[in-house]
């Protein structure tokens, strides 16, 4: 095997290496990390509570560990095309441990800030085993294999709020960051013995890699559509799970943190539906798969709007929001891997952090709107967003209708 760029492996020698429990440990992995970016969600208004801030302002916590993280993405995922894998990963597991025990242990807002926004530019492990996964899965099952490990990945994004929800209620939130950060090292010598060790795809250099993705920019307009559409897409979705906490607060509802976490639970249903996307896009059209997820976002904020004040309505969105989302990545993931061989990292870098760039967004927007017109003003941003993704993906699909 390769130690470090010795060896510059072609897309064939790296496929056909992905077991079905190969395949599980990798997306049980993606939702384990993939939670530190979501715990804070629910804990928001607890958080609050400690700092003695508004709303508004401990929003901005949401939004910085989004901001790090797509920072990190750009820093360190394109390594992956240079470096060899697992070891990266290990690395960045115990960075986050430490940046995890930073956030319990942080006795003011400044630090609070700084440890949120390192814990989301740490947090790139779920990103690394997706590009790891499609690198070693057949060409003709790659739709799948990102399913199944997105599945694990959108499992931990909800199911971490459910877990911050009840140990924040029961023990505080401080606790919540403390556990995490102990699974994060024991995720490190999981994945350090049970991943494969793999070749890097490419030989350039450090700066030429930056200067690539520029030029993946550039020539593929599939990557730049489907980059929009998931900023906008996760800029919805970050919206939503972010004021949610304060809009169960409020009347009719009084709930608390628990509750808001509990929320969680409700979106695996849609989340669990989602692989089914991965298959489509293999057998099917990606765009079109994305298209119809975006659309159902829109349906969901609906929804929100509408019926958001009985807690029905609030389930029925949930459900329709985490499968849309889950939809929509899966298959936007699909088209752009396919794209340049040997790249995936570099394309899923470019396709993250914009998501996530979308994702800050989304967490500010929706924490100004609440602060200022409330639970409509969270749909309208909501809604909108999820719209502007639709207008997008249209001009594309009707264009090609039109040939």
């Amino acid at each position: 095997m390769s130690k470090g760029n010795s060896i510059i492996a072609s897309e064939s020698q790296m496929t056909h290496f992905l077991s079905k429990s190969l395949l599980w440990v990798m997306a049980i992995g993606c939702g384990a990390s993939v939670a530190n970016l979501y715990y804070c969600q629910p804990l928001l208004a607890d958080m609050a509570q400690t700092f003695h801030v508004s709303a508004g302002q401990i929003g901005n916590i949401s939004m910085l560990t989004q901001l790090g993280y797509a920072l990190g993405l750009f820093l360190f995922v394109p390594l992956g095309d240079m470096r060899e894998r697992r070891r990266l990963i290990v690395i960045m597991l115990f960075a986050v441990t430490v940046s995890l025990t930073g956030m319990a242990i942080a006795q003011n807002m400044v630090l609070l800030g700084l440890f949120s926004f390192a814990v989301g530019a740490t947090t790139v492990v779920p990103q690394m085993i997706i590009s790891l996964a499609v690198q070693l899965s057949d060409p003709k099952k790659q739709g799948k294999a990102v399913g199944t490990v997105m599945s694990g990945l959108l499992f931990g994004i909800l199911m971490a709020r459910t877990f911050s929800g009840l140990v924040g209620d029961m023990f505080g939130w401080r606790i919540v960051y403390l556990i995490a950060a102990a699974l994060m090292l024991l995720l490190a010598f999981i994945l350090r013995y049970s991943l494969p060790e793999s070749y890097p795809t490419s030989s350039l250099t450090y700066l030429q890699l930056f200067r690539s993705l520029w030029e993946l920019i550039r020539q593929q307009l599939v990557l730049r559509e489907a980059a929009f559409m998931g900023a906008m897409m996760f800029g919805s979705f970050s919206c939503f799970w972010t004021t949610l906490v304060f809009f169960l607060r409020q009347p009719p509802y009084h709930y608390g943190t628990q509750v808001a976490g509990l929320f969680g639970l409700v979106g695996v249903v849609g989340a669990s539906i989602s692989p089914v996307a991965g298959r489509l896009a293999d057998k099917k059209n990606p765009h079109l798969v994305a298209g119809m997820a975006a659309i159902i976002i829109i349906l969901s904020f609906v929804c929100f709007w509408l019926f958001g004040h009985w807690i029905w309505g609030l389930i029925i969105g949930v459900i329709l929001l985490d499968l849309g989302v889950a939809s929509a990545q899966i298959a936007n993931q699909t088209r752009i891997y396919s794209l340049v061989p040997g790249a995936k990292n570099r394309l899923n870098t470019v396709y993250m952090v914009t998501a996530y760039i979308g994702a800050s967004l989304g967490s500010l927007l929706g924490t100004y709107a609440w602060s200022i017109w409330r639970w409509n003003g969270v749909c309208l941003v909501g809604g909108t967003m999820a719209l502007l993704s639709v207008f997008v993906w249209s001009i594309k699909h009707f264009s090609l209708r039109a040939i």
